[in-house]
């Protein structure tokens, strides 16, 4: 690959990086499988099941800590409650869209038939249940809506695309996930900017017209660790959820500077987030920035590869600037645009200029940062938008580190 910089990008001294930890609230569960078997001793939760039940439960493709403990625990409790307990991949159109693709997302997070002892049934056709009040159809999983009862399980936390009292959670599980590859495409044809109403509105028909006796809500810390597992009841869904989305906000992490010149994205991935890069930490969107972002201000964004949960899936690629030749050839178009076009959302598929490796991109980042010094630019490294405890800062930065209840210097 020939040398796409000019001469002077050459002559830039590349600023030493230095291992920072920033601190977030560390509170977690635990007894994480003593806590969600107390959640099942709520009298409303043990009502909602009763025995010889065919329970369908929804799982989707986030990379959720404690997932398969979560669900396993989940599935345990059903079956002393005398259920019969079934998994259905709820991913919206991840995976290609091709049902066994999705079957394989659950097994790289340790969710499979072996490791639950209950069936995973995968498949892509659905059942039109109802509308919305603006006459937007209404899909759900043709095994869910058979089942006796459907219990979505998912991570309440904010969207990357639009913003709202119900965002991510046990909602957009319903309506998103478990529409499948027809409900997701369906309803990201009206536009995120809807999302705000239609994802409520979806769920409330789902709720109505299906038997949800519960769902599981999981927050986070910024540690990327169980805060908390509440088994909320169907019926309190919409109202309990804008609740939860508040508390994950609450902790929520974040890049805990003013200004970064260039920040350099070990990996991106649709495990790590629905945009490939959380917006909420870049500050970006396929469509634009943020407006009103209260973030740093980042001037170029380098990406070095894809995780290995993301199956190849580059969305979200094109809100960088610069991405290295290695990560470009672990994508995947097929998924990739499968999925930007079920979202309504081909921005998301374009690919940044490539280059031929780290020091080459951080280069061309940094040349093309206008008004700075060159050769002080303010440098960030992290892993991925959701690991923000581990970074790495350029020694430029360290004073800005030096608040010893936000920093520790090292790892």
């Amino acid at each position: 690959m020939m040398s796409i910089l000019p001469k002077s990008a050459y002559e830039i001294k590349l600023p030493k990086m230095h291992p920072v930890t920033q601190l977030f609230p560390n509170q977690k569960l635990e007894d994480l499988t003593a806590w969600v078997n107390r959640e099942f001793q709520k009298d409303e939760i043990r009502a909602a099941i009763r025995p010889g039940q065919c329970i369908a439960l929804l799982v989707g493709s986030r990379g959720i800590s404690n997932l398969a403990e979560i669900v396993k625990t989940t599935i345990d409790n059903l079956i002393l409650l005398g259920a019969e307990p079934f998994i259905i991949p709820a991913m919206g159109s991840h995976g290609g869209g091709i049902a066994e693709e999705q079957k394989k997302i659950l097994e790289g997070y340790g969710i499979d038939e072996r490791t639950m002892n209950v069936p995973v049934i995968a498949s892509m056709e659905t059942e039109i249940i109802g509308r919305t009040p603006g006459g937007v159809p209404v899909h759900i999983d043709r095994r869910a809506f058979e089942a006796d009862g459907v219990v979505p399980v998912g991570r309440v936390k904010v969207h990357t695309d639009f913003d709202g009292p119900i965002e991510s959670g046990l909602c957009k599980m319903l309506a998103i996930g478990g529409g499948k590859h027809n409900g997701c495409s369906r309803l990201h044809q009206e536009g995120f900017d809807q999302f705000p109403e239609l994802i409520p509105q979806t769920a409330a028909v789902m709720l109505e017209k299906l038997k949800i006796p519960f769902g599981v809500a999981i927050i986070e810390n910024g540690h990327e660790e169980t805060y908390l597992v509440e088994a909320v009841p169907g019926d309190d869904i919409l109202k309990r959820e804008p609740q939860l989305l508040s508390i994950s906000k609450s902790l929520m992490p974040r890049l805990q500077f003013d200004e970064i010149d260039v920040l350099v994205v070990e990996q991106i991935g649709k495990d790590i987030t629905g945009a490939g890069m959380d917006p909420n930490i870049t500050g970006r969107r396929s469509v634009g920035k943020i407006e009103n972002f209260d973030g740093p201000r980042i001037k170029r964004i380098l990406v070095l590869g894809l995780s290995e949960g993301t199956h190849n899936n580059a969305t979200g690629c094109g809100v960088a600037d610069f991405i290295t030749k290695d990560a470009q050839g672990m994508v995947e178009l097929s998924s990739t645009y499968t999925n930007c076009i079920a979202s309504g959302n081909p921005e998301a598929g374009r690919m940044p200029i490539i280059v031929k490796d780290e020091e080459e991109g951080l280069r061309a980042a940094i040349q093309t940062c206008s008004g700075i010094d060159v050769n002080h630019a303010r440098v960030v490294k992290i892993q991925d938008t959701l690991h923000l405890v581990k970074i790495q800062v350029s020694e430029n930065m360290l004073p800005l580190c030096a608040d010893q209840d936000k920093f520790r210097i090292g790892w």
